[in-house]
């Protein structure tokens, strides 16, 4: 939990509410700052995430009154690095994806230089991690050679190619794995057999893992619309929690303040938690995760327009979720990857070394889709044993673990999912409907995204962009709009980002 967060928890009051919203909440329990002559604009940013912090950041130096309500007892929302091995472990976001001077995220991060662990390039096809990184074995523990790794590699590279070629000829979409049956049924001398088969499902699982969804419910037309920037993948050594913290130090932050109801009205929102208590302000920015929209936790009044209800509805959330297996000592191969080729996708498996970046005995498995919704039915005894058993598949003199961790951003009712991504038949632009406001309510989190979905930095630009937006609307209705001062100043330092595969 950021201590920024805990330092304000008890001692702000809530923005300031306007005349009409006054009289409306006059008896109704609301928190609200004592009226003064010249009141100053006020924002609620629902969700203490990446974006919903950045937001928040943002109108707090520009001079707004904001206050930030968080459902959780922490602040980072997807974003949780965990202390309890006693050393930092992400069991959510943990790569900055694109380690370069264009990631909104990197001035912060080189600033408070937290070193980052290079992963890929620019151009790994298994997008965060490059080919020599990896072990790949079979279900009885025989290592597949490296060289029919990066052969099954090019093969994949010649499915996807392929599976473009079916996408032009389709009017309709269909799914990843309805193309790749069409691209076989083709070329069938892609289709490959025996260990070959088996190493390519794997490829098909890691893919799978960047999306959090299943091949079968994946978009042809749309899985490659995201936009990757240059500079490969860096894993964040020391987690991302100092970023949270430093984004978040003197904001008036709410933990433990759930919203189950937003009101609007032309001049303004009132803004009611789980206990009944309500908080009114110019403006709201509902940075929550696109699982919690999909959910209907939050109820509108007057409901939201059509098109943003379809857009909630028809965008995808996938689920990765982490089971962390902290061991006494390392025996496992000096591999950024381990991993575990199969029949299916469904039953291959990864494993992160976390030793190779931070040093420490860790070995982290990462299910997906399917795989991860079913790891959710267990208990955490079970879904560590369940981890443990692959590892022994393809490691038959494991040890046994001293600690284990497992996340469950599925059934999590604080997020209800990872990540968002393109679903069959849906379009690329429910992003930008989901981000596009709605009166006085501005939107933001990795779901409003279009180039940069599911990613840190792309919670982190909607957040900025909303602020902005959210700024020059008020700002207006206050006569006080300066169009020519950006809501984050342009004094951010471009300082070199510590990233090294050493």
């Amino acid at each position: 939990m950021a201590a920024s967060g805990d330092d304000s928890n008890s001692n702000s009051n809530s923005s300031v509410a306007t005349p009409q919203l006054r009289r409306a909440a006059c008896n109704s329990g609301v928190e609200r700052r004592p009226t003064t002559s010249t009141p100053s604009p006020s924002v609620i940013v629902i969700g203490g995430g990446m974006a919903g912090i950045a937001a928040a950041r943002a109108l707090h130096d520009a001079s707004f009154q904001v206050v930030l309500l968080e459902s959780r007892d922490r602040l980072g929302g997807r974003v949780h690095t965990d202390y309890s091995f006693g050393f930092p472990v992400d069991l959510g976001a943990s790569w900055l994806h694109g380690v370069c001077k264009e990631n909104p995220l990197a001035p912060l991060i080189g600033r408070l230089g937290l070193p980052l662990y290079r992963t890929s390039g620019d151009n790994s096809v298994l997008y965060d991690h490059d080919l020599e990184s990896y072990a790949l074995f079979d279900m009885d523990g025989r290592q597949v050679p490296q060289d029919l790794v990066t052969k099954v590699g090019l093969t994949f590279e010649e499915i996807l190619k392929e599976a473009n070629d079916v996408r032009k000829e389709f009017s309709e979409d269909l799914s990843i794995s309805r193309a790749f049956s069409i691209v076989f049924e083709r070329k069938p001398e892609l289709r490959l057999e025996g260990i070959a088969h088996k190493v390519l499902q794997w490829y098909l699982c890691r893919m799978e893992g960047w999306f959090a969804a299943d091949a079968e419910t994946i978009s042809l037309k749309c899985w490659d619309q995201e936009e990757l920037l240059p500079g490969g993948h860096g894993l964040m050594v020391r987690g991302y929690r100092p970023v949270i913290n430093t984004l978040a130090k003197g904001l008036d932050i709410r933990l433990g303040h759930r919203v189950t109801k937003i009101l609007r009205r032309y001049n303004g929102v009132m803004v009611t938690v789980e206990d009944g208590r309500s908080f009114v302000a110019d403006a709201a920015i509902i940075a929550v995760p696109l699982g919690v929209l999909k959910a209907n936790i939050i109820k509108f009044e007057p409901k939201l327009p059509d098109w943003k209800e379809v857009a909630i509805g028809e965008l995808g959330v996938g689920i990765e979720n982490k089971i962390v297996l902290h061991f006494e000592k390392v025996f496992w191969p000096n591999v950024e990857f381990l991993g575990v080729v199969a029949e299916t996708s469904y039953c291959c498996s990864y494993f992160l070394n976390l030793h190779k970046a931070t040093g420490h005995s860790v070995l982290v498995y990462m299910p997906a889709g399917q795989l991860a919704k079913d790891i959710e039915k267990m208990s955490d005894e079970e879904a560590a044993s369940f981890a443990y058993k692959q590892l022994k598949k393809i490691l038959p003199d494991a040890s046994d673990p001293i600690h284990f961790l497992v996340s469950h951003w599925g059934k999590d009712i604080n997020s209800l999912g990872s990540y968002s991504y393109d679903m069959v038949g849906k379009p690329h632009d429910l992003y930008e409907k989901l981000r596009v406001p709605v009166d006085n309510l501005f939107f933001a989190g990795e779901a409003t995204s279009v180039d940069f979905p599911g990613s840190v930095h792309g919670a982190f630009a909607t957040g900025v962009m909303a602020a902005e937006d959210c700024r020059m609307r008020v700002l207006e209705r206050y006569g006080e709009l300066d169009l020519f001062e950006p809501v984050m100043g342009e004094e951010a330092m471009s300082i070199p980002i510590q990233i090294s595969r050493l």
